[in-house]
């Protein structure tokens, strides 16, 4: 029997909206922490830990079936420990268990379910989970009375599974073979990335399809770089199919997480704040290569679902948006053609329905998700369809509703503030470089502490958990990329100052690259150092991308040393898998392509906009670009001493370009200076 406990658990003292949802379950959960562990050890029970975040489809599913039941209740509130963890609150015990359950069973994914002794060892590891067993799958009550009975009568065997566990986890974390930085790493991962590529959808590889940015990133990065048609075509044609498919919202903008077939129709729904901003990057790229509409449409449509939905009155941007409503995947975004007369009228329901693919059949469960996959004229968009869009999405928004996840995440928050200062400069558009400076100024308000320390995540006033690798080098990478959209110092003089924090706190200087969490941060069976580009980039890929950045900005020895380390490092896993390093492989193009340095001396307060309009064609991709003005002088001196070497005209501007450490003659004319380039 099935029913909703109206009682609470101490889970709503926490504020994660997904422990919040499990608030009244009848289970008696602990948040991840001391009292449960030390519970554990003084009742001699094990640990029943289940990870997930508050949009996770089948994470509702598992809660409903199973947690919210009082059979299930009785039998883990008896003979288990149980501690619920939103893995995007603690990313570090997150991965270090998934890792584990990859191990254990050769897949993972959520809500991420992990029996373990009271000292944290797992012995068992599990994605989803039915109430009972069924179609060969066990079921977590079968599964519960029988870990009682083995932890009973046989519990060496599984002690002893936990140490072995726990012992692999420890020789494999971090122990990652240096490699040395070449151009054939780069050629390799071409060449995965042709013979994985669909020709007829884009992406790669069959269903289920993720968009993973990064790697398109790369091709195009790669692209321009030499000259490879190929590459570019890979990136365009999926770019292109993905915002055809229902995978893109053309009602509302914005992406979902992934697609479930290989045409990116049927998505799964949930709407995730990092997909989100790399795909905006990457579609930026691809326009200031092409200077396409589609890709702008793409960046505008995304980034304004953003300021609409996902940003919160202070600036900062929350995480996600639900798969579900009112209990039912997809819901909200599906539409019968009748229904979408009755809003828009007949004939320009008629039109609409045409245009975005909406029939009878439908192509969801008897619905349509609107769609430009058989539109010849997809890219043709009017002002009338314009209106038109906007009208349903009035309406969609009071026929149902979505479960929104209003955390605000450092390294989150990082990449889409990453987004906008890019979306600003490519497309001209001061509101998104206000939105992405009210954003770095909430981390840098709420998120930091009082020594200065970044912190996780932020919620109804709280701010919470000391920052990882990833806050740190995706706050580094949005503070440079807020720099080269105003030329104001006093980002890169931050830049700078969270970069020394990361090697400090992170970096592993007997075997290189930087760990998940910091030294002095809670002590895991593990300290693990990711560098696979998941469905995010990894710490050490952007690290490694921020520390040459800076090296070849600064000029500076130190940082010049620990980018060549991090680069090694992250060589080394990339010659393992080539193509599952997307942002790594960014990173190698940054350092073993030729890379331009151009110092700016001007008379104005700021950049000059002839340098603005000349930087908007982005026509060199390894140019890193410093402002010097009488404004900024001051902080300048302090941070790149060697800035003091380059006077400042009396009028007008002059242009230093260095190229392989060589440097050119000082220039007043752009044209000049896009002549040095192209010699």
């Amino acid at each position: 029997m099935s029913t909703k406990n109206m009682a609470t658990n101490r889970l709503i003292k926490e504020k994660s909206p997904y422990l919040l949802q499990h608030a009244q379950n009848p289970v008696d959960w602990f948040p991840w922490g001391e009292e449960a562990f030390a519970k554990a050890k003084a009742e001699d029970k094990p640990i029943f830990l289940s990870i997930g975040y508050s949009t996770c489809h089948w994470c509702h599913v598992m809660s409903q079936e199973s947690f919210e039941d009082d059979e299930v209740a009785k039998i883990l509130n008896r003979d288990f420990v149980s501690v619920k963890l939103d893995r995007e609150e603690r990313p570090d015990v997150d991965s270090v268990y998934m890792s584990a359950c990859q191990i254990m069973t050769g897949s993972g994914g959520w809500p991420l379910t992990i029996i373990m002794t009271p000292d944290k060892k797992p012995f068992y590891a599990d994605t989803y989970l039915p109430k009972t067993s069924r179609y060969g799958k066990v079921g977590l009550i079968d599964l519960l009375e029988e870990v009682v009975k083995q932890w009973q009568s046989n519990r060496k065997r599984l002690t002893e599974a936990g140490d072995e566990i726990t012992d692999y986890l420890g020789r494999i974390s971090g122990n990652a073979r240096e490699g040395e930085p070449s151009k054939k790493l780069i050629a390799s991962a071409i060449e995965g990335y042709r013979r994985a590529f669909d020709p007829k959808w884009g992406g790669f590889g069959g269903a289920p399809k993720f968009p993973t940015p990064h790697n398109l990133i790369f091709l195009l990065r790669y692209s321009r770089l030499e000259g490879d048609s190929e590459a570019r075509k890979m990136a365009e044609e999926t770019l292109e199919h993905m915002y055809r498919g229902g995978i893109f919202d053309h009602i509302g903008g914005g992406f979902s997480r992934y697609s479930t077939d290989e045409r990116w129709l049927v998505p799964h729904f949930e709407k995730m704040l990092y997909d989100n901003a790399l795909l905006t990057y990457a579609y930026l790229e691809a326009f200031s290569l092409t200077g396409r509409r589609l890709y702008r449409e793409a960046v505008e449509k995304t980034l304004d679902y953003v300021l609409r939905e996902l940003t919160d009155p202070g600036g900062g941007f929350y995480c996600g948006q639900d798969a579900d409503s009112e209990g039912v995947e997809g819901k909200y975004y599906v539409f019968k053609p009748g229904e979408v007369k009755e809003v828009l009228g007949k004939t320009e329901g008629e039109v609409f329905c045409r245009r975005f693919g909406i029939s009878e059949d439908g192509n969801f469960e008897g619905k349509s998700i609107p769609n430009l996959i058989g539109n010849s004229f997809f890219e043709d968009e009017s002002d009338e369809i314009r209106v038109l869009c906007k009208k349903l999405y009035e309406y969609r928004l009071r026929r149902t509703s979505l479960h929104k996840d209003d955390k605000i995440l450092t390294s989150w928050n990082a990449l889409m503030i990453s987004a906008f200062a890019r979306a600003a400069l490519f497309l001209d558009n001061d509101s998104y470089l206000q939105a992405a400076k009210n954003a770095e100024a909430f981390i840098s308000e709420k998120l930091t502490d009082d020594s200065g320390r970044l912190l996780i995540r932020w919620r109804e006033g709280e701010a919470a958990n000391l920052g990882q690798l990833d806050d740190y080098s995706f706050y580094a990478l949005s503070l440079l990329e807020l720099y080269d959209a105003t030329f104001e110092a006093s980002y890169l003089k931050k830049a700078l100052s969270i970069v020394r924090e990361m090697i400090r706190l992170f970096e592993d200087p007997e075997n290189g690259g930087y760990y998940m969490y910091a030294s002095d941060s809670e002590q895991l069976i593990s300290r693990p150092k990711e560098v696979y580009d998941g469905a995010m980039p990894s710490g050490n890929s952007a690290a490694a991308l921020v520390l040459n950045r800076l090296a070849l900005l600064t000029g500076d020895g130190k940082l010049n040393e620990a980018a060549d380390r991090q680069l090694r490092f992250i060589s080394g896993s990339v010659g393992g898998y080539p193509t599952g390093h997307g942002f790594a492989l960014l990173a190698l193009t940054s350092s073993l392509y030729q890379s331009s340095e151009l110092i700016c001396a001007s008379s104005g307060r700021d950049a000059p906009e002839e340098l603005i309009e000349f930087l908007r064609k982005r026509s060199y991709p390894n140019l890193t670009t410093l402002v010097k003005t009488a404004e900024n002088e001051p902080i300048l001196s302090e941070i790149l001493p060697f800035s003091a070497e380059y006077p400042i005209p009396e009028n007008g501007s002059l242009y230093y370009l260095c190229r392989n450490r060589s440097c050119s003659s000082p220039t007043e004319s752009i044209k000049e200076l896009e002549s040095q380039l192209k010699s």
